[in-house]
């Protein structure tokens, strides 16, 4: 999905960001209407990777700019991490039920509604602050920043590392390879 779905050179930040929740939500409700648990672990896998892949730029580049420019920006930091950290545990779970499982639809369930929440924050609140504290090149500059930080992220979520900018920037792309090679070797989707 990353691939399919790329934003072209100029698109801004805020165009990106819209679009992965776009095909994020999209995912999730494949999911529902997937006839098999196979269809629904292979789409499941790619939205956990599609989430990872845009929290931790989100992480890397979006948060240091919310907390230097918008007015309460460390708060409203501090709380879109709280809610990158509950969907990381969720996701953790989802990974670790069989598709056929009736809690694993419970558990698709619980990560839609977290993030349906936390795209509403975002989109309604967020994105128009940056829109109106930043430059709009620089807007376009901290999407290219962005889409390059979703090709080295992690694809699985990891309950334990930190969401900071700096463990993302030093750490993640290590710990991004591997899980693309335990992604490949395990013919898991990642979109």
């Amino acid at each position: 999905m990353t691939d399919t779905h790329a934003a072209g050179p100029g698109t801004d930040v805020i165009d990106i960001l819209t679009t992965d929740h776009r095909d994020m939500l999209d995912l999730l409700g494949q999911i529902e209407a997937a006839p098999d648990a196979a269809q629904r672990r292979d789409l499941a896998d790619t939205v956990i990777a599609e989430v990872m892949r845009h929290a931790v730029a989100e992480e890397m580049h979006v948060y240091p700019v919310m907390e230097k420019h918008l007015p309460d920006g460390a708060e409203e930091v501090e709380h879109d991490k709280k809610e990158h950290d509950e969907l990381v545990q969720v996701m953790k779970q989802v990974e670790g039920v069989d598709a056929s499982e009736p809690a694993f639809m419970e558990l698709i369930r619980e990560m839609q509604a977290q993030l349906r929440h936390h795209i509403e924050d975002e989109e309604s609140d967020q994105f128009p602050k940056l829109r109106a504290h930043i430059p709009a090149e620089d807007l376009v500059e901290l999407g290219e920043k962005v889409q390059k930080a979703k090709k080295l992220a992690p694809t699985r979520p990891h309950p334990s590392a930190p969401h900071s900018e700096l463990f993302h920037k030093t750490i993640g792309p290590g710990v991004g390879m591997v899980d693309r090679l335990r992604d490949k070797l395990t013919g898991r989707s990642t979109g």
